[in-house]
């Protein structure tokens, strides 16, 4: 009877563990009434109640659900430490910390953009921000350095300031000044450069000092009032110097230069300036112009072209030949003409464009291309001939006769002698002494045997008999010819 003290839901073993049928009908009877009346069995007198069957207990969770939401909470804050500036971070004096670089950068920029200048004394507390100064900053990489230096989980780089570069839109600053206070502001003069005509140089025409706002002083000034976390700040408005961006030492430099290249302009054919530019010229050229307070040089392609039109007609030439005077043997006396190789200048088209470009960089040599046709060398051999019984002399160049005059050789007792004979010096005047005779300022005297010589001669015109001491008399622009014409070492003949 101990089983059926059991809990209810113990019959269902208990009659998997019945031995006889008829323990399996009594166990079933009593399961049958159990699902009608779950009566408690009876002992005795004394009915046996059933032992109450305990719930089973419940875990308690709570401390699970504290602990997910703090794990929440730390994973909140750990994302976060992960995009978000350091606490205490300041760019250029505006506080950063706790944002995203975007928030940073924008923060930056409002800051700057809302701080506020009182011009005072002749601003007349004129207020002006710092959008209408045109104040900037590069506030994105600003706030994007501040993050990658100073992120939030680097506990050591909270706190940290970080310095940055404000500037003022110069064309704006001055407009918004202008309008502030128009009687601060006198424009400074820059210098300049000019051609002076009269004596073909360039010359400098001097800077004149001007007033303004100084904005550079007012750009330091809104940098320290950021960074020291104000933003606003007062400006006096009075007028302040304002020096020429282009000095008088800039302008000097400009001139110096410009002068130097007129001393050596010009189109060039390896070292010859084979066509000079004058200055004049080349000042019709060149503009000096201020671009921004820079002095530079502009040139007029059209006005070079007008020059380049014409080098055809300057440079290009034919081979001049080289000529030696030469002896019978083929002996050079002299170099009668140097030789001179042609030439023909090629493709123009360009010239202008490029030597313009030149000119603007300060280089006014421009070298030409050119074809050269070599020369040739050709002799001369030049031969004298004295004919005492026509009383001519004569003048050959390869076989063919040059010149001849009518002269007068020696008379009796002064014979001009006969022979084969070679030029030996030159003398462009001299007295002419004999025993009994002396002759002053002969000239144009052409020796060729011993004291005889070809001379011109003043003192008579007698020409075509005979007169002299010897030498063979010729008229004085005769005796000239031959004295250049003839070199030493011609071969003179002298017969009857």
């Amino acid at each position: 009877m101990t089983d059926l003290i059991s809990a209810p839901d113990a019959a269902t073993e208990k009659t998997a563990e019945a031995s006889s049928p008829a323990d399996a009908s009594a166990t079933a009877v009593l399961a049958n009434d159990a699902d009608t009346a779950a009566m408690p069995p009876v002992d005795g007198e004394q009915p046996l109640a059933w032992a109450p069957i305990e719930p089973a207990p419940k875990k308690k969770r709570l401390g699970l659900w504290i602990g997910l939401g703090l794990g929440v909470i730390a994973l909140g804050a750990g994302a976060a430490s992960m995009v978000l500036i350091a606490p205490g971070t300041t760019v250029a004096g505006v506080p950063v910390g706790w944002m995203t670089p975007g928030a940073a950068a924008d923060a930056i920029s409002n800051h700057l953009a809302g701080t506020t200048v009182t011009l005072t004394g002749a601003g007349d507390d004129v207020v002006l921000t710092g959008a209408d100064l045109g104040a900037s900053i590069d506030s994105r990489a600003l706030a994007d350095e501040a993050f990658a230096s100073n992120p939030m989980w680097n506990v050591s780089a909270w706190g940290t300031a970080l310095p940055g570069g404000i500037t003022l839109d110069p064309a704006k600053a001055d407009e918004a000044l202008r309008d502030a206070v128009p009687t601060s502001f006198d424009d400074p003069v820059d210098a300049a450069v000019t051609f002076d005509a009269a004596t073909g140089a360039y010359v400098v025409v001097p800077s004149e000092t001007g007033t303004a706002i100084n904005v550079a002083e007012l750009t330091d000034a809104i940098t320290e009032t950021i960074a020291d976390g104000g933003k606003s700040l007062e400006f006096s408005g009075d007028p302040s110097p304002a020096i020429a961006s282009v000095s008088d030492e800039d302008a000097t430099t400009v001139a110096t230069s410009l002068n130097t290249m007129l001393g050596s302009i010009g189109f060039y054919i390896g070292d010859e300036r084979t066509v000079p530019v004058d200055a004049a010229t080349a000042a019709g050229w060149l503009t000096v112009v201020d671009t921004d307070g820079e002095l530079g040089i502009v040139a007029d392609q059209a006005a070079i072209q007008a020059t380049v039109d014409t080098l055809p007609a300057l440079v290009d030439r034919a081979p001049v030949n080289a000529a030696n005077v030469v002896n019978s043997s083929g002996k050079v006396l002299r170099a009668e003409t140097e030789g001179v190789n042609g030439r023909t200048i090629g493709d123009t088209s360009n010239i202008a464009e490029d030597f313009a470009a030149q000119l603007e960089n300060g280089d006014g040599i421009y070298d030409i291309t050119v074809t050269e046709t070599p020369f040739a060398s050709v002799n001369l051999v030049r031969t004298a001939d004295v004919n005492l019984s026509t009383q001519t002399a004569s003048f050959y160049e390869n076989g063919q006769l040059v010149n001849s005059w009518k002269i007068s050789s020696g008379a009796a007792g002064h014979a001009t002698q006969t022979g084969n004979f070679t030029i030996r010096a030159h003398v462009r005047i001299q007295d002419m002494k004999g025993a009994d005779y002396i002759t002053k300022d002969v000239p144009w005297v052409t020796y060729f045997n011993g004291d005889q010589a070809f001379h011109g001669t003043y003192w008579h015109s007698n020409f075509g008999h005979v007169m002299s001491h010897g030498c063979v008399n010729m008229p004085i622009s005769a005796a000239k010819w031959v004295y250049d014409w003839a070199p030493d070492g011609v071969e003179v003949s002298v017969h009857y």
